[in-house]
């Protein structure tokens, strides 16, 4: 706020980013949210992309079982459900493994829109039409954070770009995105593991979002993004509307 004051926003930002990834390391303040839907949802089997230390992992209460896949894991935390770790990349997994339906998955792997489109593709396979696909860092704060090439500390990837894609591909999703802190979540259901759509267009999607400029969204976050308010309450509304 000192330096806003004084007119020095490039320092502003810089601050306010070091801020971020202190909150976040120290808690994930994402995390409540996602725990809501568990708490909502109580899945049978929760699927996780991106695993890293398992805050979320740990989030799954029993009876349910959970299945993270990460090729890097460095778990810390203690499971309370049955975990089942795949240390091997996402695409290896759905390329190899036999998945009983997922009920509520969380897609926070590479930070890359076209892996993180192949993940989804993968998953709603796997889903029920009431099932939730959660998507983090699609909620990027600035353009310094939301590069595709990772150039500073607190980073989001180029991930927003999957939401419009969603949006205007698959008009039969329910696409929303939570402005939950520190980088947003997306919330989809309403899925159809029969539908083709995304992957008989994968490769022209990714050839047309590839160079998609930062200035696109903040022009039209709204109309692209369709944002809901860090408020349980009323996402789970409209996905009950819906």
């Amino acid at each position: 706020r000192a330096y806003a004051a004084l007119g020095l926003r490039d320092e502003a930002q810089a601050a306010e980013r070091e801020a971020v990834v202190t909150a976040d390391g120290a808690g994930g303040v994402h995390l409540p949210m996602i725990a809501c839907f568990h708490e909502w949802l109580k899945p049978a089997l929760y699927l996780e992309v991106g695993v890293a230390t398992g805050r979320s992992l740990a989030l799954a209460r029993p009876p349910g079982v959970a299945i993270g896949i990460d090729p890097a894991p460095a778990i810390t935390e203690t499971m309370a459900a049955e975990t089942r770790l795949f240390t091997m990349t996402s695409d290896a997994y759905f390329a190899s493994q036999p998945t009983p339906p997922i009920d509520l998955a969380f897609i926070d792997g590479m930070h890359s829109f076209d892996q993180a489109l192949r993940d989804f593709i993968n998953i709603e396979r796997l889903c029920r039409p009431e099932s939730v696909i959660l998507i983090h860092d699609c909620w990027p704060r600035d353009a310094q954070t939301a590069t595709r090439e990772r150039r500073t500390m607190f980073w989001t990837g180029d991930v927003w770009k999957l939401i419009p894609i969603l949006r205007a591909t698959r008009p039969d999703l329910f696409v929303r995105t939570l402005t939950t802190p520190p980088s947003g979540l997306g919330v989809v259901t309403r899925l159809d593991p029969s539908s083709t759509v995304l992957a008989d267009h994968y490769d022209r999607l990714v050839a047309e979002h590839m160079d998609r400029p930062f200035a696109d969204l903040d022009a039209d976050r709204e109309g692209l993004m369709a944002p809901v308010d860090d408020d349980f309450d009323q996402i789970r509304a409209l996905m009950e509307t819906a």
